[in-house]
C-alpha cells in the first residue's frame, strides 16, 4: 500500500480484517465490459467539460485518471467523473447496483512535464507489471 507522502508502507492485516468487518455491502467489481464503459465515459466527461485527458487506465477494483483541467480543483474533477461514470455503469450494465466507488480517493498534482511523462507511462505501463489485476467473467 501506499500511503500519502510516506511511500510504499507494508499491509496491516488487522486493520484490513476491522475495514472487512465494516464494509456494508460487497466490494464492487468491474468486468471488462464495464471497465470499457468507464473508459468510454471518462473520455466523453473530459470532452464536454473541456479537460484535457492524458490517459486513464480502469481495473477491477479502482480507477487511474489523469487529466488536465485549468481552474477546476481536482475534488470535482473526481466527483464529476465518478458522477457519469455511474449514470453510464447504471444505464448500460447493472442499474441496481448502488455503490460503484469508493467515498473518496487519491489525488495528486502533477507540477511537471517530466512528472507528467513519468505518471502516464506509470499508469500505461506499470499497473500491468505489478500483477495484481483480477481476471472478471465477461458481461
Amino acid at each position: 500500500m501506499v500511503e500519502y507522502q510516506k511511500g510504499w508502507q507494508l499491509p496491516c492485516r488487522n486493520l484490513e480484517q476491522l475495514c472487512q468487518l465494516s464494509l456494508a455491502e460487497e466490494a464492487c467489481l468491474l468486468s471488462s465490459r464495464e471497465r470499457k464503459i468507464v473508459v468510454q465515459q471518462i473520455l466523453e466527461t473530459c470532452e464536454h467539460k473541456n479537460w484535457i485527458h492524458y490517459a486513464s487506465d480502469c481495473r477491477s477494483n479502482h480507477v487511474h485518471v489523469v487529466v488536465g483541467a485549468e481552474n477546476v480543483k481536482p475534488k470535482k474533477i473526481r466527483t464529476d467523473l465518478k458522477a457519469w461514470c455511474t449514470r453510464r455503469l447504471r444505464e448500460l450494465s447493472r442499474p441496481d447496483q448502488m455503490n460503484w466507488w469508493a467515498e473518496r480517493g487519491s489525488v495528486r498534482y502533477v507540477w511537471t512535464d517530466d512528472s507528467l511523462e513519468c505518471v502516464v507511462q506509470y499508469l500505461n505501463e506499470a499497473q500491468d507489471l505489478k500483477g495484481i489485476e483480477k481476471s472478471q467473467p465477461e458481461a
